[in-house]
């Protein structure tokens, strides 16, 4: 079964940490990305991996607070997500993308996990 399952996600403070997990099963993949998704906003692209790589790229609104990373033993994407301010709160979801040639960071992402919820209080 090829399926994302992420987890990690709860209530903080600001200036807290938290790290979000995207267990990968049922095959490989070219790209492992994070999106979120706040109420009543558009979902926005936070951060990717070339799983072959490792290169990685992150949304100027993260940069130098989130780190993404993979272990390629466990299939698994991970966000560490520092110094999360409270506009950081959404639903974060992974994302893989199949084709191994495409580095593009928004597109080309063919299978979604379900989200976890990510609170960020004052």
């Amino acid at each position: 079964q090829v399926q994302l399952e992420e987890s990690g996600g709860g209530l903080v403070q600001t200036g807290g940490s938290l790290r979000l997990s995207c267990a990968a099963t049922g095959r490989t993949f070219g790209k492992l990305g994070w999106f979120r998704q706040a109420p009543g906003k558009e979902r926005e692209f936070v951060a990717r991996i070339l799983w072959s790589s490792g290169s990685t790229y992150f949304a100027d609104s993260v940069k130098g607070r989130f780190t993404i990373s993979r272990d390629n033993a466990k299939n698994t994407v991970y966000l560490q997500m520092n110094s999360l301010k409270p506009e950081d709160t959404a639903v974060y979801y992974c994302a893989a993308g199949f084709n191994p040639f495409s580095t593009v960071l928004i597109g080309g992402y063919d299978l979604w996990g379900q989200g976890t919820q990510v609170t960020v209080s004052s």
